[in-house]
């Protein structure tokens, strides 16, 4: 087990520092989203391959997640972050640079897989966290995340409106390097007693998710609700740009709707304490699928196609 950090270490201005760490780092992933058109217009890439813009670096995400996350429970938290974060910063340089689709790709995955930061400084949140506010202080360190995931669009967009959005990512590039220098400076070191090796570490994961019922439905629960949220984040800018014709200012601004989901971190944390997490979750599930049905007729009110879902006679609009 690691060294437990003395609760009072939690102060609040660390706890403020790694929710903006969060959303800084996180928002990484995000930039690319709404310029998905933009860029691959620049480097020569067809519409239909511009979905890659936006799929490698969440395939390097995931990576992350499964091969560089596990290093918490080996590495020095500081040293382990602060590393992702120059990594990413890399990364983010070079895809500023890029003049080819490749070089971009290539960084595009490498973004991803530094941007895993974030997925170490929420843990290591937690463990300096008190038992009784555990949640509230996950809550609102995932709210600082949820910002920087909401409002990575609409940053990207008037960036890239403004300037270009080469700009976006020489910019993110500049603000990584400065945050791993604060980080470096501030983060409380946290140092796990030596236990497993890696590789013993990644098989116990398999085993934790073959003994433990609870994860396997939390993990379940969240990859599709992830999942209908990529789906329509990474599509939607395409739909407004090309049948909206709305242009990367007017997307910016559609996307800044998405940031009143911020409200709701510290609202889940406080829940979670309580013990509602499964009211809770059964809440979020049923607000994403009420506003996938919302989306269609008012596409098909727009376009003048009809909205059917099944069954097919159940038509809100006649095209």
């Amino acid at each position: 087990m690691p060294h437990p950090v003395p609760a009072a270490v939690m102060s609040a201005g660390l706890r403020w520092l790694l929710a903006t760490s969060c959303g800084l780092i996180v928002a990484n992933i995000y930039y690319a989203q709404p310029l998905a058109g933009p860029i691959s217009a620049s480097l020569g890439l067809s519409r239909h391959a511009a979905g890659l813009i936006v799929t490698l670096t969440q395939i390097g995400y995931g990576l992350g997640l499964l091969l560089v996350v596990p290093l918490g429970d080996i590495v020095e938290n500081r040293r382990l972050v602060v590393g992702l974060i120059g990594s990413a910063a890399l990364a983010l340089a070079a895809a500023a640079a890029a003049t080819g689709a490749a070089a971009f790709l290539a960084a595009a995955f490498l973004i991803g897989l530094g941007s895993v930061a974030v997925q170490v400084l929420v843990p290591y949140g937690a463990h300096l966290a008190p038992g009784e506010v555990r949640g509230r202080v996950v809550g609102n360190i995932m709210s600082g995340l949820i910002l920087g995931i909401m409002l990575a669009r609409p940053t990207a967009s008037f960036i890239a409106d403004a300037f270009s959005w080469h700009a976006v990512f020489a910019c993110s590039a500049a603000v990584m390097i400065g945050l791993a220098l604060l980080l470096r400076a501030v983060m409380p070191p946290r140092r796990p007693d030596p236990g497993l090796g890696y590789g013993t570490l990644l098989v116990s994961m398999v085993a934790l998710v073959r003994t433990t019922p609870v994860l396997r439905q939390r993990a379940f629960t969240q990859a599709c609700l992830f999942g209908a949220f990529s789906l329509f984040w990474a599509t939607v800018p395409l739909l407004l740009a090309d049948t909206f014709h709305l242009s990367q200012r007017g997307i910016a601004l559609f996307a800044l709707d998405g940031v009143s989901g911020a409200i709701a971190a510290p609202i889940a944390g406080r829940a979670a304490d309580r013990g509602w997490s499964r009211a809770g979750t059964w809440l979020a599930i049923l607000a994403v699928g009420g506003a996938f049905l919302l989306h269609a007729p008012a596409r098909a009110a727009r376009t003048g196609h009809s909205a059917c879902w099944w069954p097919r006679r159940s038509c809100l609009i006649s095209g």
